[in-house]
């Protein structure tokens, strides 16, 4: 898959801080009139306005916190009954934008976590969690292209904050009924690895 299908090549990661907010839509007429509407009321960034499977569409913003909540609000109201999910997280941490862009070079010298979800929101919510619990790098958040609306999270790290950091994503998919499995892989094999990047 191209990275400019997965958030656009020319995303500056800089500029999808510090506030991250989402809105999927089950109607795809719907989420482009949502991505006009955030944009509207708010000077906020749109970073990914775009279908995404099965047939659902997906609005990713952010800026100052005031107008990404502002901009999300106005989203909601537009998405009504369409809406799916939507999330804010006010302190987005840096790592997550690129991870979703495309898999980012990280070593990977202990342990491996993957976390999948049946929510694009409850994985980008879950995966800022995770890098924000312990001491771990996130690889890549793949979010819903060729995963039947699915996505899931990569993270490497010693065995205990991988643990640590996998944990906290799936208490989190469990809160809002999207986990689907998590999995930590300790001394992951080299031919593993070699299809991470």
């Amino acid at each position: 898959m191209h990275y400019g299908e997965r958030l656009g090549a020319s995303t500056d990661p800089t500029r999808a801080e510090p506030s991250l907010a989402l809105i999927e839509t089950a109607s795809v007429a719907r989420g482009y009139e949502v991505a006009d509407a955030v944009v509207k009321v708010s000077p906020v960034e749109l970073l990914w306005a775009r279908t995404v499977s099965p047939g659902h569409f997906v609005t990713l913003f952010a800026g100052e916190v005031s107008e990404t909540d502002s901009a999300l609000v106005r989203g909601l109201e537009v998405g009504g009954a369409s809406v799916l999910d939507s999330i804010l997280i006010p302190n987005v941490h840096p790592d997550l934008v690129p991870a979703i862009r495309g898999p980012r070079p990280v070593e990977v010298e202990e342990a491996l976590g993957i976390v999948e979800f049946s929510s694009v929101a409850s994985t980008v919510l879950a995966a800022d969690a995770a890098i924000k619990a312990a001491h771990v790098d996130l690889i890549e958040v793949r979010l819903a292209m060729h995963l039947g609306g699915k996505g899931f999270f990569l993270l490497a790290g010693s065995t205990g904050d991988v643990e640590e950091a996998v944990g906290v994503a799936a208490d989190l998919g469990r809160s809002r009924g999207t986990l689907i499995e998590q999995v930590v892989i300790p001394r992951a094999t080299a031919e593993l690895l070699e299809h991470l990047r």
